[in-house]
């Protein structure tokens, strides 16, 4: 029998109880999975518990856990569990954050090595409470994680680090292998779905990247099914293509709760397929498309896919 993960139950926002209750669309067949439980989630989710860690597994609710922990992958989530920001699809708690644990980057070090990861996704709630939105902390967790176990892949899922001069240059400084930070949305679905950041300052720090080390892989992801129309995310791809990123996430959102933004529909397989074409044909090292495609979601497999996509594009210049 599946069940369906369901994060409707968790009351993890006393802070946006103000908004309006919204409609909740049942769920689709092929949007249901599996619940977490098997021998595998459990050693993952002792060792992310040994070390006070967080994931953004947990905290953002995502339908992928049950599938990743149980191959001993995870996303760490760095800088506590309060982001400075309330997005409208983000289950991620809202308020002020506590003060950096310092000791968090030998955690997140000695946890990867731990669990023998050959690649890690690194993310991080938005801390604009910090001077620097928390870059240095990054570039210590990467540092951290190259010396535990050198042979790891790092790949960062950062915040925008909307008006942190200098931020992006000491994140991109010490080298992760991907740089990805998420556009999420088309731009008109800014001001109700990511109203504190902003579309092109997105964009553009996808591209300084680039321009500041083109041996660094970028990666992008929306979600569908916020009420965006297919020219505009057709738009987006054109976008991001611009901007010269590697890798781009196409994936179905799912509305945590009642508070949070409203699915307006769900995409069908086909259309994302139809994404992943067009993505494709605009020449994309990889796309990932499909309605449980997330950020972090089988991103060690991709990560190869990546590697070997540039090879064949560069042995045929």
């Amino acid at each position: 029998m599946v069940t369906v993960i369901d994060t409707l139950a968790r009351p993890r926002h006393p802070e946006k109880a103000n908004r309006p209750e919204t409609e909740v669309l049942r769920k689709p067949d092929w949007i249901r999975v599996k619940a977490p439980g098997s021998a595998g989630w459990s050693q993952t989710a002792e060792i992310v518990r040994a070390n006070g860690l967080h994931t953004v597994c947990e905290e953002a609710g995502c339908p992928n856990i049950g599938e990743c922990w149980e191959k001993k992958h995870a996303t760490f989530m760095i800088m506590g569990d309060t982001c400075t920001r309330a997005c409208a699809f983000c289950n991620v708690r809202t308020g002020m954050p506590e003060a950096l644990d310092q000791g968090e980057p030998q955690k997140v070090g000695d946890a990867v090595a731990k669990l023998g990861l050959s690649h890690v996704v690194i993310t991080s709630v938005d801390r604009d409470d910090l001077a620097d939105g928390g870059a240095e902390h990054f570039a210590r967790t990467i540092a951290a994680i190259r010396t535990a176990s050198p042979g790891t892949t790092i790949e960062i899922l950062t915040p925008d680090f909307l008006r942190k001069d200098g931020a992006l240059e000491v994140v991109v400084a010490a080298r992760p292998d991907v740089f990805n930070h998420n556009l999420e949305t088309v731009p008109a679905k800014y001001l109700s779905v990511r109203p504190g950041a902003r579309y092109f300052h997105s964009l553009r720090l996808l591209q300084k990247v680039k321009e500041l080390d083109g041996s660094i892989f970028t990666k992008s992801g929306i979600m569908v099914g916020l009420g965006e129309e297919r020219p505009e995310v057709l738009q987006l791809i054109d976008d991001l293509r611009s901007a010269e990123v590697d890798f781009i996430t196409i994936g179905q959102y799912l509305q945590p709760t009642r508070k949070h933004h409203k699915v307006e529909r769900f995409v069908t397989p086909d259309e994302f397929k139809a994404y992943e074409t067009v993505a494709y044909a605009k020449g994309f090292l990889m796309v990932s498309a499909s309605p449980l495609t997330r950020s972090s979601h089988h991103a060690g497999a991709d990560f190869e896919k990546l590697r070997a996509a540039r090879a064949a594009r560069l042995g045929r210049a």
